[in-house]
């Protein structure tokens, strides 16, 4: 597209530059590390089968990693309509026989005996591309997404997070929420449309209440949130276990594979959603902190990127995958060391997980795809 400015010619040529080596090689090593970490939390079965599960998934990832951040947005914003109607199906192909109950949410569908992934966590990237359309794609003479664009962006949203509440996933409803709101602020739309955004998380927590939707096992944990020492041997056992886990590791850690408390499997779920703990206990205070060092690290090569964007597009794009990988970050580090209640969140890049694994990397993928197309040229 050629434009007039005075008597200069602006051509509008999105290029593909270098990628943001800084971003790809932290997200590779931080998928190394998890590697490591849940070989350690599931090798004293002898089975070395979710080491392998979760390697076939970090490399199905790093290939469809690379080649998203190939794509150009204007590529990526043609797919998104597809995207946004096949995450809605599969999210409610969960509520349908295909779906299964793991740990008290109905979220994974089989597609075949061991052969099942979470829709939820694709449907986070359909949904940072699809409310990135209204609330990026500004009319001209816009400087900020205006009312329509906003409460297109907030529906959206509201029915992929009205289908993961009939699971329910609490945390992933969480992140959902985050997302929007880390868009919204990038976007620039006015603040008070945030507001009407916590006033309908709000409600809507009230109405799941009401309506039977919050499980007794999930109130119980705000309960053990706010009096940690409560009923350590039942509703409390796990954030019990996964503080001492955490604390026993001292500064340096007692080693690799040498946690007694991973070798123990006294925390449940430890490859998973308590994979911190055992990056506590063998690496020490030093190693998980520098595991979070290079999260927020990744985290902050984001907000560049959605600042230097060359399109509100890429910028609202980019500010919601920071939002999710953040908010993640937060609450699952969080929830191990009590500050957080435990909401079933998997740590990014770290935590076992196929189907979080994959749509992590993807999110790398998005983030390199805004940094690459590059603004216009003129002449």
């Amino acid at each position: 597209m050629i434009a007039v400015a005075g008597r200069r010619r602006v051509v509008w040529a999105p290029t593909l530059a270098a990628p943001d080596w800084t971003l790809t090689l932290l997200a590779l090593a931080l998928s190394v590390v998890g590697l490591l970490l849940v070989w350690s939390a599931t090798r004293m079965g002898g089975d070395y089968g979710l080491l392998i599960r979760q390697a076939v998934s970090v490399g199905l990832g790093l290939v469809l990693m690379w080649f998203v951040s190939r794509c150009d947005l204007r590529v990526l914003r043609a797919y998104v309509p597809l995207a946004y109607v096949l995450a809605l199906v599969s999210l409610a192909g969960v509520l349908t026989p295909l779906g299964v109950r793991v740990n008290g949410a109905h979220s994974w569908i089989v597609l075949a005996p061991g052969v099942q992934f979470q829709p939820s966590e694709f449907a986070k990237v359909a949904l940072a591309l699809a409310f990135a359309v209204p609330l990026g794609e500004l009319r001209d003479g816009q400087s900020r997404p205006g009312f329509g664009g906003v409460l297109l962006a907030l529906v959206l949203a509201a029915v992929p997070i009205g289908l993961i509440a009939l699971q329910p996933d609490l945390g992933t409803m969480l992140v959902f929420a985050a997302m929007v709101s880390g868009a919204l602020l990038v976007s620039g739309a006015p603040k008070r449309w945030l507001l009407v955004l916590v006033a309908g998380a709000a409600g809507a927590g009230f109405a799941a209440w009401k309506l039977g939707l919050v499980r007794p096992y999930q109130l119980e944990r705000l309960l053990v949130l706010a009096n940690p020492g409560a009923d350590p041997g039942g509703v409390g056992y796990n954030a019990a276990q996964a503080r001492i886990a955490i604390g026993s590791g001292g500064l340096t850690g007692k080693g690799l594979f040498n946690g007694e408390q991973t070798a123990g499997h006294f925390v449940p779920e430890q490859h998973t959603d308590f994979i911190f703990t055992v990056a506590g206990e063998e690496f020490g205070f030093a190693g998980a902190a520098a595991i979070v060092l290079a999260i927020g690290v990744l985290l902050w090569r984001g907000l560049s990127i959605a600042r230097h964007s060359a399109s509100p597009y890429g910028a609202v794009l980019a500010g919601g995958v920071v939002s999710w990988l953040a908010f993640q970050t937060f609450v699952n580090v969080g929830m191990t060391v009590g500050l957080m209640p435990i909401v079933g969140v998997p740590l990014p890049f770290v935590s076992y997980g196929g189907s979080a694994t994959v749509a992590g990397l993807l999110a790398i993928g998005l983030l390199q795809a805004v940094h690459r197309t590059k603004a216009m040229q003129r002449l």
